[in-house]
């Protein structure tokens, strides 16, 4: 197949470059990605949850932060998807749109970032230069007019830079440097002129990030001259202390960037593992070190993080077998030992066995990777009930766990439906089957499956607003929303309709559509002229149905008990809710190794290769 075609002007397609040399190793060079990403996701998340809901950082100097998290959230999500999607499923192409597309975020949020750093740079100058007159200036009429300032400056000074690529010829290699597009990297492919591209790149640099960076040294000038001002060598290094944390985030923004670009324009000839070294420092260490910087060193959304509420619950293992807590452990050890080990178990057989980079197992893989984050979502509550007697769980640690366990449940359900959409297309239309689930496809839905992220938030920043006056005991060892919902003495009918909503728009929309997948196949079966084929078509469903049984069985039973058996014997929620976590993800590898012969013969081969070594 040809991907350029002379009479165009730009590539069908561009080749993203993981780490030269290391190509057969990047299934497991993942891992230390997958952690950075979630350290980012997760803590600039964190970062903007604390200031909504905290009423004392509705203040201009935490608005400002929560801009910066949003930026580091942009930066992360627009880059995620290739650098996972080459690690994960090897998928190196990307069309020219999907590149320009991938460059406007990446090059927008970095410049909005600069932005936003000159900002908090003035905040900190009119904070330390001018403090009476701090609340008039910095009015939140002001702060909302520079949040749309330094959206449409970042944005306006894309678009051209970006135009003026689509009118190059594409002609060379077109295999990238680095696992996302930058621009630098694209405009070195073009076999025409690049001189205005160049000229317009440089302009467009010095003229955000560079005039940015311009304005805030002489911001920290005029903040140096006004510290040494003071008489009092204590309230010198109070004042400079206020800034040591936005030094910080301007230092591991800058050096990056710059570095980075050096490469681009005066290293051409260097080995290719220094540009993949820098861009990926470039993109992932500031999302990654800013909340923990911010959270270290100033001290408000230290005790946001950490003591934003005193209230703390109490969980609950069996009642009336607390005695017995210790011998209960060892069935409940055994079954997270088996949905540990076998939803890794798959995951580690889908990674290394070619035969099965398939979409179908592609799928499998993410719903083992939402087995395993359910899983440990709770095991430390549930052990530390069971083995030490640790009860008791802070409002915030509550608030994380909750989010966690409804983000993999939607997770969990959207990977099901993407599976019965698999079958649907495998058996009502084989012949087209891999062009409809191409790898960049599977790799979008991968992506889009983290939707629960987005469902999740309101439920969290509403139960903050509630009072918790009545017993603050819990009915489950771990933290469930509608059991901390009942412990509130204030109005919870906006959480309760809230979170029916979330419910039906995820769990319940999927569960439709899962339904309909399933009628449109059974027609299509039913179709078939030999009772073999039927039975041989019907028969590829069978471990996908035991898994959607085995997730929303419980799921609605749980859901039931909750809402209409309130009187119902304590223990009738306890053996509910821990069905409800821990059954899917111990039968789900079960079912499909037992039920899919692919899968059967690739972990019997891992087995049988594991046990000759020893």
């Amino acid at each position: 197949m040809l991907y350029f075609n002379q009479s165009t002007a730009y590539p069908t397609v561009f080749f993203l470059t993981g780490i030269p040399g290391l190509e057969t190793s990047q299934a497991w060079l993942s891992i230390p990605f997958c952690c950075l990403y979630a350290i980012a996701i997760s803590g600039n998340g964190m970062i903007l949850f604390v200031i909504i809901t905290e009423s004392s950082l509705h203040e201009p100097m935490y608005y400002f932060l929560s801009m910066l998290s949003f930026t580091d959230l942009g930066l992360c999500f627009s880059t995620l998807v290739t650098v996972l999607g080459i690690f994960w499923f090897n998928v190196r192409e990307i069309s020219f749109d999907a590149c320009i597309g991938q460059m406007f975020f990446i090059h927008g949020f970095t410049f909005m970032e600069s932005s936003v750093l000159l900002v908090m740079a003035f905040d900190r100058f009119i904070a330390i230069c001018n403090p009476l007159r701090y609340a008039m200036i910095l009015t939140t009429s002001r702060i909302i007019a520079a949040g749309f300032v330094i959206v449409i400056r970042g944005t306006t000074a894309l678009v051209p830079l970006l135009l003026l690529l689509k009118r190059l010829s594409f002609c060379r290699s077109h295999v990238l440097h680095h696992s996302y597009c930058f621009h630098p990297d694209v405009m070195k492919l073009s076999c025409s002129d690049t001189k205005v591209n160049s000229a317009f790149g440089l302009v467009t640099v010095i003229s955000t990030a560079g005039l940015d960076s311009v304005l805030i040294l002489l911001s920290y000038v005029l903040i140096i001259r006004s510290v040494l001002s003071i008489a009092s060598k204590e309230e010198r290094k109070k004042a400079f202390g206020t800034c040591v944390s936005h030094l910080s985030a301007v230092a591991i923004f800058y050096i990056p960037m710059i570095s980075l670009s050096l490469v681009h324009r005066f290293a051409k000839h260097a080995p290719p593992f220094v540009h993949t070294l820098i861009a990926n420092v470039y993109l992932l260490i500031p999302p990654v070190m800013n909340p923990i910087i911010y959270s270290v060193k100033t001290k408000q959304i230290r005790k946001a993080n950490t003591s934003s509420s005193s209230i703390i619950f109490l969980l609950t293992g069996v009642p009336g077998l607390e005695a017995y807590h210790t011998w209960i452990s060892i069935p409940f050890c055994f079954l997270y030992a088996t949905a540990l080990s076998g939803n890794s178990l798959i995951l580690f057989v889908i990674i290394n066995q070619p035969s099965l980079h398939e979409p179908m197992y592609y799928f499998l893989s993410m719903l083992s990777t939402a087995d395993l984050g359910l899983s440990i979502s709770t095991l430390a509550t549930m052990l530390g009930i069971f083995w030490f007697n640790a009860r008791e769980i802070s409002f915030n640690a509550c608030l994380s766990q909750m989010f966690f366990i409804q983000l993999f449940t939607v997770m969990e359900s959207s990977v099901l439906l993407a599976m019965a959409f698999d079958r649907y297309v495998a058996i009502s239309n084989p012949l087209r089957y891999a062009s409809v689930l191409t790898d960049l496809k599977v790799v979008a839905i991968g992506a889009a499956v983290v939707r629960g992220t987005l469902i999740q938030m309101p439920l969290a920043v509403l139960l903050k607003r509630l009072s918790y006056c009545r017993s603050h005991v819990l009915r489950h060892s771990y933290c469930f929303h509608p059991d901390v919902m009942k412990l509130s003495c204030t109005d919870t009918r906006v959480n309760s309709a809230v979170g029916l909503t979330a419910l039906i728009s995820t769990a319940g929309v999927d569960s439709v559509f899962i339904l309909l997948s399933y009628v449109l196949i059974i027609r299509t079966v039913l179709s078939i002229a030999s009772p073999e084929e039927r039975k041989k078509a019907f028969s590829t469903c069978i471990s996908h149905i035991g898994a959607v049984a085995v997730f929303y069985i419980p799921l609605l039973s749980l859901s039931f008990v909750h809402r209409f058996a309130k009187r119902a014997p304590p223990y009738v929620h306890t053996l509910v809710a821990n069905a409800y976590l821990l059954t899917p993800p111990v039968l789900n590898p079960i079912i499909y190794s037992v039920k899919t012969k692919q899968i059967r013969k690739a972990v019997l081969k891992v087995l049988r290769s594991s046990m000759a070594k020893s």
